[in-house]
């Protein structure tokens, strides 16, 4: 199954199963945050698939923007524990390690952004899942990391969701 075939296959379902929105939304967003794992399913494109349901299908924006944001909060929130918790050994796991130059560019972009390179890095595809992860390597102090978190996964929830509640009521 192709990636396309995958989002056009999610995006049926979310119209199709409009109760299912909100929980969807939750598990690509987590998906989609969470280190190592948004390797592996680029939820991204399926996200802004759902997000054009919205209004035109009669999804209800908010349950699904908070179901996005949450999930996107806690795919962080797991990636931050997983770089505090194994920070000694991050640089010898996968993908980290077929990369080895990656783990120490990330440490000296966190170092010099501090929580706007949360912000950065949540609306940076390459960067959305490993920002979090080296933010616990580096042990940036936990309630910064987590005001940053929430707040940015608010906004990128809201930018990926609003454009199609917004399109239709442009049009109306």
């Amino acid at each position: 199954m192709t990636f396309e075939e995958m989002t056009r296959g999610l995006a049926e379902f979310v119209r199709d199963h409009q109760v299912w929105a909100a929980p969807v939304v939750f598990v690509l967003a987590f998906a989609e945050s969470l280190a190592f794992l948004s390797l592996i399913i680029p939820a991204w494109g399926a996200l802004v698939s759902i997000g054009a349901l919205i209004g035109v299908s009669g999804i209800s924006f908010w349950p699904v923007w908070l179901a996005g944001s949450l999930g996107a909060a806690c795919g962080d929130w797991l990636s931050y524990w997983i770089g505090v918790k194994f920070h000694n050994r991050i640089a010898h796991m996968w993908p980290m390690s077929s990369f080895p130059e990656m783990l120490p560019r990330a440490e000296r972009f966190m170092k010099k952004w501090g929580v706007l390179g949360i912000f950065i890095g949540r609306f940076s595809g390459p960067l959305r899942a490993t920002v979090p992860l080296v933010a616990g390597v580096v042990e940036m102090p936990y309630w910064r990391f987590q005001f940053a978190n929430f707040s940015s996964a608010f906004l990128w929830a809201a930018v990926l969701m609003a454009p199609g509640m917004l399109g239709v009521k442009m049009l109306m």
